[in-house]
């Protein structure tokens, strides 16, 4: 192989190098990146010319990473150029633009990207970013219908994408830099507000209403929502019609790939689109017998299944593993045309590479790494040898289960035991017959029955497997290093090698599947306050238990952050807590309940209202060194049946944790009257670590109780640029003229305090931090409203 070709894993590092910046170089500085790039290609060249490998190969590697981190880093420097201002936040804004997407309608909004041609702020045209994504809440009460490419006049209030941030969360920022969005917002349609205007059908962004108009007949056609999802999401690539319960039972049973486009799909369906034009092409020349002069049959078909399959991908939504196989279906197509067959490395890097050009930001997606390296482990470990279909269908669906297993821990912090019996089971009944039973029903409709009883069987059998008891197993995510060694494993043991070598896959496995969480100390403990949003949520850690103190809130129908924050922060952590409890029923501290509850039955619950025990003072109890004491409400704030005396706030469980030197006070969102009775009753209390009170609102925080606790610091968990201003300036001006340190999850994201360490807070936001992330803000806006769609 030519030295040269070394600009290819170059290509890769570099866009790997640039993605890990924290902050942006000056365009200069990107430029300079290309500019010595291209002087190191010539050099490559001669030196290779000269067979000089060693120095041409180096050369060229480097090449290759100036070039990809310099181009990547121009991008980058572009979409940064165009960001909202913050003079524009949450002011009301005149919009006219085109609904570019099909829309997503979730449980109560619809949601769709709108292109912007021109704004105004109070009659000043003003400059946004060119993508948007808005919600709308009230359009289906008023009979609104979104359709992409329809141009309209709107008012909306925007604000700069910003996401929670923790530990193995989904980096919902990247995800918005990655689609070109600009800001985030929703529409204004109160009675004060301007309607919207619609403006007419622009013609604009045709695919897209292509999908759109064909996600709606199968959303008509079929009765059943779920099997509807499933057809959307195969023929349209609309995954948010899947509901989260079966994306649940999809990933569980280990046959999540198959209810996207994948690769799989497109090959599929440039097979059959191969052979439907090679025949058509034959027929043709009977009538026309120069065309096959001029275009044999055999290339007409080839280029035109790649050309087919790249329509199906780009009609599906154009996903990483569309694109990775219609790139890999044209290189080998050309190649194959040209009477040439390059080794199966060069291909596999070129595609990849070709990706990244496409969209850098990809490699940091989950898809990215489980598309390729699950292609490329089946390149490595091919048979040499003729098998039959149904014994080749087996070996690679092994192969493939053992060699991403460990990255499925890396990545999600599971392993799928039923998912190589699903796979067998799924792969040729939905790439067979629901896939193409789902494709032909858009020129047949009836098929669309048909693929919904398929897929309802197939559900029923998923059901059935997920139920086994080890169906799958949740392991903590490992450090990187660790990580690395287990997925090097996993590709070790499936490889054409003799078993000697084999075998030390075993040992590299070892390691990241025996990995446990490093925990406190006995007599410490620590203290975690997961972001959340604007809600409450907080892991407190002992050598050998754990506690969770609400289970943050309630977003919307059909979704809260005990599903989709939680569950999966404390399963990656490794983490099953002894107890839970929920302070008060406010549902931005009980919203997750049913989720959490779901994934630890077995965990005692603690509350002031209906979820499990009643939580009174005077109860404690002793883990590991570190003491457990509930504060209030005391028994004479329940009526005879159970009920709470007082307003819902006033009800919360206050909880005060500590190991004789340093303790920390939880206590939902109590109110200044009660936070002044306890500190009155108990003066000698004291705390280091303070849990603001109601989020930092002016309710709360007394003066009373700040003087008798004297915390060094307070976490306050809060919304970016939530409705209600919290924290207060009035609560932070009492922590400022006290001396103490607090910080908000807006700007901090998850925050990590410890025991042992009582003046230092561990922000997750600052830790992991790269260029596309929101610094946050430091304080929030008052009286500006909040994105309600997060």
């Amino acid at each position: 192989m030519h030295p040269l070709w070394a600009v290819l894993p170059g290509a890769v590092l570099g866009v790997a190098l640039q993605l890990l910046q924290a902050r942006l170089w000056p365009v200069a500085g990107y430029a300079g990146l290309l500019a010595a790039a291209l002087l190191l290609a010539g050099v490559a060249a001669r030196v290779g010319a000269r067979r000089r490998a060693g120095l041409a190969l180096g050369a060229a590697l480097l090449a290759g990473a100036l070039a990809a981190a310099g181009a990547t880093g121009l991008r980058a420097a572009r979409h940064q150029a165009q960001a909202l201002a913050t003079g524009l936040e949450g002011v009301n804004l005149v919009v006219t633009g085109q609904v570019a997407t099909m829309p997503q309608r979730g449980a109560d909004n619809d949601r769709f990207e709108f292109t912007v041609e021109s704004a105004t702020r109070d009659g000043q045209a003003v400059d946004l970013p060119p993508r948007l994504l808005i919600s709308d809440f009230r359009g289906r009460g008023a009979g609104r219908t979104w359709r992409a490419g329809d141009a309209w006049r709107l008012t909306v209030r925007l604000k700069r994408p910003h996401g929670a941030s923790n530990p193995h969360g989904f980096d919902r920022e990247r995800w918005l830099w990655e689609q070109g969005i600009g800001a985030t917002g929703y529409l204004r349609d109160g009675p004060r507000d301007p309607a919207p205007l619609f403006l007419g059908t622009s013609g604009s962004h045709p695919v897209e209403a292509a999908r759109q108009w064909v996600a709606g007949r199968i959303a008509a056609r079929v009765q059943d929502p779920r099997s509807a999802g499933v057809l959307a999401a195969l023929v349209v690539g609309d995954q948010a019609a899947i509901e989260r319960s079966d994306w649940t039972l999809f990933r569980d049973t280990g046959v999540a790939h198959l209810m996207s486009i994948s690769g799989l799909h497109v090959t599929v369906f440039a097979w059959l689109a191969t052979a439907c034009i090679g025949w058509g092409w034959r027929r043709w020349a009977h009538a026309w017998p120069g065309v096959l002069l001029a275009v044999p049959a055999p290339r007409a078909a080839a280029w035109g299944g790649v050309a087919a399959a790249a329509a199906y991908a780009l009609f599906s939504g154009w996903g990483v593993p569309a694109q990775r196989t219609v790139l890999m279906l044209a290189l080998v197509v050309g190649l194959r045309q040209g009477v040439r067959q390059w080794p199966w490395p060069l291909v596999w890097l070129l595609a990849m590479v070709a990706v990244l050009a496409l969209d850098p930001w990809a490699l940091v997606q989950p898809g990215f790494w489980l598309s390729f390296v699950a292609v490329g482990i089946l390149f490595a470990s091919g048979s040499r040898q003729k098998a039959g279909p149904v014994r080749r269908l087996l070996r690679e669906q092994a192969v493939v289960t053992v060699a991403l297993a460990p990255l499925g821990v890396l990545l999600f912090g599971q392993l799928s035991l039923a998912g190589l019996v699903a796979n067998l089971l799924a792969i040729p009944w939905v790439t067979g017959v629901v896939t193409p039973l789902a494709m032909l029903g858009v020129i047949v409709p009836p098929l669309w029955d048909l693929a919904a009883w398929a897929v309802q069987g197939l559900v029923v059998c998923l059901e059935w497997l997920g139920g086994w008891r080890w169906a799958t197993l949740f392991q903590p995510i490992p450090p990187l290093p660790l990580a690395l060694c287990g997925v090097a494993g996993g590709l070790l043991l499936v490889l054409r090698l003799p078993w000697s070598l084999r075998s030390a896959g075993l040992v590299l496995l070892g390691p990241m599947l025996a990995w446990t969480p490093q925990r406190p100390e006995t007599g410490e403990f620590e203290v975690l306050a997961v972001d959340v949003g604007q809600g409450s949520a907080v892991l407190v850690r002992t050598a050998g238990h754990s506690l969770l103190y609400d289970t943050g809130p309630r977003y919307g129908p059909g979704s809260d952050a005990g599903d989709r924050v939680v569950v999966p922060l404390l399963r990656a952590l490794g983490e099953a807590p002894d107890t839970v409890v929920v302070s008060h029923r406010d549902s931005d501290h009980s919203g997750g309940s049913g989720a959490v509850h779901a994934a630890w039955p077995r965990a005692r619950w603690l509350s002031s209202f209906g979820e499990g025990e009643r939580c009174l003072a005077g109860q404690r109890w002793h883990w590991d060194g570190v003491d457990f004491e509930v504060l209030h409400p005391s028994p004479e704030h329940f009526d005879d049946t159970g009920q709470g005396r007082l307003p819902s706030n006033a009800m919360s469980c206050v909880l005060r944790v500590g190991n004789g030197r340093r303790w920390a006070w939880l206590s939902g969102d109590l109110d200044a009257e009660r936070e002044t009775r306890l500190a009155l009753a108990q003066p000698q209390l004291r705390a280091d670590l303070l849990l603001a009170p109601h989020h930092g609102s002016a309710s709360s925080s007394s003066p009373v109780l700040l003087n008798t606790l004297r915390p060094s610091v307070a976490l306050v968990q809060s919304g970016y640029r939530n409705r209600f201003g919290h924290p207060a300036p009035v609560v932070r001006d009492r922590y400022d003229a006290r001396g103490m340190r607090w910080v908000a999850s807006p700007q901090c994201g998850a925050a990590l305090w410890r025991s042992d360490g009582p003046l230092s807070v561990h922000c997750h936001r600052d830790a992991v931090r790269r260029y596309w992330h929101h610094p946050g803000a430091p304080v929030a806006d008052e009286g500006d409203e909040a994105d309600p769609g997060g």
